[in-house]
């Protein structure tokens, strides 16, 4: 029988970064991320003014993993305890295909460390090694050089651009990069 990444909710570790349900108590830490103006510079979703609209979509994020719509992890270093300083995203499972697509926000006070590349490819081994699947994609929008580094050091390969292909609430339509890895590629780099 095939495995989903919804069977159970995931619990993601390696030495140094450790991917694990979002509970309220997080509330502080999420508000410094939702309400950071430069982590949605390139995202199509909106800031959160308050900590209530934060913690309201902590009370979301059960919902959408029952109802099989994203799953939302906390990304924690382990040098800092249980600290939340991002956000990773799995989202996007299509069963026929064997394919989800994967999304991160990272806290501004942790740029540069390297905390999206050890994510990324701790939740690419997750999907291929332990759930079996066959394809896991991103999508940026062609300015977030940043995120395209993050993907292309983690073994991504830049498929083309989704011209006017994404809808941003304070931009309207705007274009997107597609990248995607294959278990297959995968399976070729160690590195990934």
């Amino acid at each position: 029988m095939k495995k989903s990444p919804f069977d159970k909710f995931p619990h993601i570790e390696t030495d140094e970064i450790l991917l694990r349900k979002i509970t309220v108590a997080d509330v502080d830490a999420l508000f410094e991320i939702y309400n950071n103006k430069r982590l949605f510079e390139y995202t199509p979703s909106g800031l959160k003014d308050t900590k209530e609209a934060v913690a309201e979509l902590i009370e979301r994020f059960g919902g959408q993993f029952e109802d099989r719509q994203m799953i939302r992890m906390a990304i924690t270093l382990k040098i800092e305890g249980d600290f939340p300083v991002g956000v990773f995203e799995i989202y996007g499972y299509n069963a026929d295909v064997n394919m989800v697509a994967i999304g991160y926000r990272v806290n501004e006070r942790y740029w540069g460390k390297r905390v999206a590349t050890k994510s990324v490819n701790a939740v690419v081994r997750f999907l291929f090694d332990l759930i079996g699947i066959n394809r896991i994609y991103a999508e940026a929008v062609p300015t977030n050089l940043a995120s395209l580094s993050v993907l292309e050091n983690c073994g991504f390969i830049r498929e083309g651009i989704a011209r006017q292909g994404f809808y941003f609430h304070d931009r309207g339509v705007v274009d997107g990069v597609i990248y995607s890895v294959l278990r297959s590629d995968y399976h070729k780099d160690d590195s990934i």
